[in-house]
């Protein structure tokens, strides 16, 4: 062989490694981008629930001694504006900070919960009832509101000839509650406009 063709295959070894180098670095650096992207994604740093934001959240309720009484897991994600009063005062305070996919139990007092009014407690004509339908205490009924057009479950506490007396508390009123909630999704409220900046999962 003569020495220009070693020359040249010494030349052409070294091409490839040049090139094996390359693709190395370049394959490094994309598994770094893809990395970071991922993170973003499922972590978003930065993006920090606040008053104001829209959230989409999926929780699990439960009472102290951990039995379930409601939960949305494997259903519709429970969409809210923090701060707008809608969601009682232990759970909007809860998701305030949290990010996208982050997850926690929180223990929410009765006087951040649901707070019981005597003022839900009233009396009403027997007459609002069907004249046939028997009543008892503890059951539930079903009331449209005439002020507000909102559909309220009410408790019977008790019944006479001429009245039954119902109690418009949620049950879950005075009680010490559980939340295990997750993030789905935070939507941004952008300062002095209607723009909002969205992260999701």
């Amino acid at each position: 062989m003569k020495k220009s063709e070693k020359t040249k295959g010494r030349e052409k070894v070294a091409a490839r490694r040049q090139q094996y180098k390359l693709a190395g670095i370049v394959a490094v650096v994309a598994i770094i981008v893809i990395c970071a992207a991922v993170y973003l994604v499922f972590y978003s740093p930065g993006v920090v629930a606040a008053a104001g934001d829209t959230v989409s959240v999926t929780y699990t309720g439960m009472f102290e001694n951990k039995t379930i009484f409601d939960s949305n897991v494997n259903g519709t994600p429970l969409t809210f504006t923090i701060g707008s009063g809608t969601m009682i005062s232990g759970f909007d305070a809860a998701v305030r900070g949290m990010r996208v996919n982050e997850e926690k139990v929180v223990n929410i007092p009765a006087d951040q919960g649901y707070v019981y009014n005597p003022g839900l407690v009233q009396t009403v004509p027997r007459s609002m009832f069907q004249t046939n339908q028997t009543i008892s205490p503890g059951e539930q009924f079903s009331f449209q509101s005439s002020v507000d057009g909102r559909t309220r479950v009410v408790t019977v506490l008790s019944v006479n000839s001429t009245g039954v007396t119902v109690d418009a508390n949620s049950p879950l009123a005075g009680q010490n509650l559980i939340f295990d909630i997750k993030i789905d999704s935070i939507q941004k409220a952008s300062p002095g406009s209607n723009a909002t900046a969205t992260a999701t999962s």
